[in-house]
């Protein structure tokens, strides 16, 4: 199958959290506890699934997202990793990056503990703000005293590779707020830092209050300024920035992401969870009690020895698109671009056995001439501005733009 003898990340979604953020469109709900257990019977039944088509693949890296993964019983945690080692080759070796989100609110000293000893080497830290007006603004259930403490049980805990997420550009937030918060990120010194300028999600009770004017709408032009700043600050402290909303330490870029920025194979596991694998890119359905009872009604894995077939016989799957030339071209240029480093003209040649600029000349020189893009050692990448007017570039590369 086409799947096996190439390098593939591994995705798990874990849809369960505490309380449901005002902001957050993601897949995830609160008040589900009852479907832990069950929910894990069937990740555990899918990796089953996959278990012959993946056999050979070289697992390097395994993310496990959601929701709020934390939030679930160390018990289920640890079914869920012995099943994911019996069923992949990523073994939790040294040369295995093993990445578990958390929120510090459900992150007490003897979890994150638990976590690292179930053998997660990298913590990523929902902490979103140390202001604590701005974290019940955000409808999080912890506090900033609550997050300061969280990072420190995980360094008790032995985690050397954390990451805080902080989110910026928040409705009337005063950017002296925003810099105490990242000073105070800095200070901590993790080796990871992601910070993302809020978006009003349709459909999300935060949007709803901006639009029914019972909370300010954020603006644009300050949370660019805030970002600018942000990017000073860091490089400053000694944080390399390598993808538009990501900073690291040297050594420290989280491999996951890069995998989907370089627009690799990657399997993703769990309710709503997304995968691309060669040719083709498919979705699991996002309702949890959905998923558990698809999963669990498919059996054993299909009898085929095409993807396009074997996945037509996973009945957890929503979508399946597959995958044409112009698009693969498209979103491997959208995803390169996103890097700092940007796209390697002589990689895209061999990936395509197109020259980039013969795929996408007048978008190039349209967008160089606007100052977004500019070509470096062999590199193709976005500018200081075009980093801020990302998707106004990325949308040129698009096979119907």
């Amino acid at each position: 199958m086409a799947t096996r003898h190439a390098s593939l990340a591994l995705y798990v979604h874990i849809p369960f959290c505490q309380a449901k953020c005002p902001y957050c469109d993601f897949n995830s709900y609160a008040g589900l506890e009852g479907l832990m257990t069950p929910y894990v019977d069937a990740l555990i039944a899918e990796m089953a699934l996959w278990r012959e088509a993946t056999r050979d693949a070289r697992v390097t890296t395994v993310f496990i997202g959601g929701g709020t993964p934390s939030f679930l019983p160390l018990a289920e945690t640890e079914r869920l990793l012995t099943a994911l080692r019996c069923s992949f080759s990523a073994g939790g070796g040294p040369n295995a990056e093993i990445t578990v989100e958390a929120n510090p609110g459900s992150s007490d000293s003897s979890r994150l503990a638990g976590l690292r000893r179930l053998g997660f080497n990298r913590l990523s830290l929902g902490v979103q703000s140390f202001q604590n007006d701005e974290l019940r603004l955000l409808g999080r259930v912890h506090s900033t005293a609550e997050a300061r403490e969280a990072y420190a049980a995980a360094r008790r805990a032995g985690f050397e590779n954390v990451n805080l997420d902080l989110i910026f550009g928040l409705p009337g937030q005063a950017p002296a707020a925003w810099q105490r918060t990242l000073a105070e990120a800095i200070a901590l010194r993790p080796e990871h830092l992601s910070l993302y300028a809020l978006t009003l999600e349709e459909g999300t009770p935060l949007a709803a209050d901006v639009a029914g004017g019972r909370r300010p709408a954020p603006d644009p032009d300050l949370a660019a300024d805030m970002y600018l700043w942000a990017g000073e600050a860091l490089a400053a402290a000694g944080y390399q920035h390598y993808e538009i909303s990501n900073w690291a330490l040297p050594g420290y870029r989280c491999r996951h992401n890069l995998v989907y920025w370089r627009n690799e194979p990657y399997l993703g596991l769990g309710a709503g969870a997304h995968s691309c694998l060669p040719g083709f890119r498919f979705a699991a359905v996002r309702d949890p009690r959905a998923y558990i009872r698809e999963v669990m009604a498919t059996g054993a894995a299909p009898s085929s020895d095409g993807l396009a077939a074997y996945l037509t016989g996973l009945r957890h799957l929503e979508s399946v698109v597959q995958i044409t030339s112009a698009r693969a071209m498209a979103e491997t240029a959208i995803l390169g671009l996103r890097l700092v480093e940007g796209l390697s003209l002589a990689a895209f040649r061999r990936r395509f056995g197109m020259g980039l600029l013969s795929a996408y000349g007048p978008a190039v020189a349209e967008l160089t001439a606007l100052g977004l893009l500019e070509r470096s050692n062999g590199r193709l990448r976005l500018t200081s501005k075009g980093r801020l007017l990302g998707n106004e570039a990325f949308e040129r590369f698009l096979p119907d733009a």
